[in-house]
């Protein structure tokens, strides 16, 4: 009797020893794999942190690059490369507004380069501005409608400032404003008195969404321009495009390349940029373009006036 006890003792000893064993094999490789998963979890973050940062370095150093690139092309005799971006088919067509205002000394072999900036005011138009004041250079604003008292600062900064503020739309709502002539004046109209109550400018510039070339108005473009005509608005669409109105991005580096690639094809160069909370890479490229423009001999950037040369997309007649 005392023999079977011990024998069941013993069975019942090396049952828990088997037991524990079993645990330890799984608890083992479970522990292992929990760890290898955390490891990767936290390495993976740490990645993506360096991939960025790898990413802002290489953009600085790209846009200097091309910075030192753009002023090496601009020498005498330097061979240029062709632009990753142009604008096909654009005509230059003189204005027939009545001219206000005291127009500007003309300045001989001067090629002028006119920034201009659609879709403000965002988050990103005081820093805009800021790198504006920083070169002592004087752009041109299209703007929309954006009654908060944030935005309503800026429109004031951009007139106090120097620069000339210029109408987009109000609401840059296409399906709406280009349903006739009617609701395309009654979206202007409401901008200019907007602008005015705000900043006491009254903008005689404007700029239609997507550009006269647009293919989404119902109403013939014509109709809009002998609308804009009747009224002393002056239109300008632009024969240079940074590239940035695409959703995709577009490095710092690529849009000075494409702002700058033909420039000197130009008397008068009027750039295309968006001023768009998501616009980031724009203003990047701001600081290194102006540097890349200024570099050109005989080269000024200015803002729109009166005495501007509009760049019309589509003929008047």
């Amino acid at each position: 009797m005392a023999q079977t006890d011990a024998g069941q003792k013993e069975q019942l000893a090396k049952y828990k020893r088997v037991r524990r064993l079993k645990r330890l094999i799984i608890f083992v490789p479970f522990s292992t794999i929990l760890f290898l998963i955390v490891m990767c979890f936290f390495l993976g973050i740490r990645l993506h942190i360096v991939k960025k940062e790898l990413r802002e370095a290489l953009a600085r150093l790209e846009t200097t690059s091309v910075i030192d690139q753009t002023a090496a092309e601009n020498e005498p005799g330097a061979d240029t490369e062709a632009p990753l971006y142009t604008v096909s088919e654009v005509e230059e067509s003189g204005r027939k507004n009545v001219e206000i205002g005291t127009p500007q000394a003309e300045e001989d072999n001067i090629r002028k380069v006119y920034l201009t900036f659609d879709d403000g005011p965002s988050s990103n138009t005081s820093r805009i501005l800021d790198i504006l004041a920083d070169y002592n250079v004087k752009a041109t604003f299209f703007v929309v409608g954006k009654e908060e008292e944030e935005y309503q600062a800026l429109y004031k900064r951009i007139v106090e400032e120097g620069h000339t503020l210029a109408m987009h739309s109000y609401s840059h709502r296409y399906n709406e404003i280009y349903q006739s002539v009617e609701s395309y004046s009654a979206d202007l109209s409401k901008l200019q008195e907007f602008l005015y109550d705000i900043t006491g400018v009254w903008c005689r510039y404007c700029r239609f969404p997507g550009g006269s070339s647009n293919t989404v108005s119902q109403v013939d473009m014509h109709e809009l321009i002998l609308y804009l005509d009747e009224q002393d608005i002056s239109y300008f669409d632009w024969n240079v495009s940074s590239g940035d109105a695409s959703s995709a991005y577009i490095s710092p580096e690529n849009i000075i390349r494409n702002c700058t690639a033909e420039l000197q094809a130009y008397d008068e160069a009027i750039i295309l940029m968006h001023d768009a909370y998501e616009k980031k890479s724009t203003v990047e490229a701001l600081p290194g373009l102006i540097e890349a423009i200024q570099a050109m001999e005989g080269t000024k950037i200015v803002p729109i006036t009166d005495d501007t040369e509009p760049i019309h997309h589509i003929s008047n007649d």
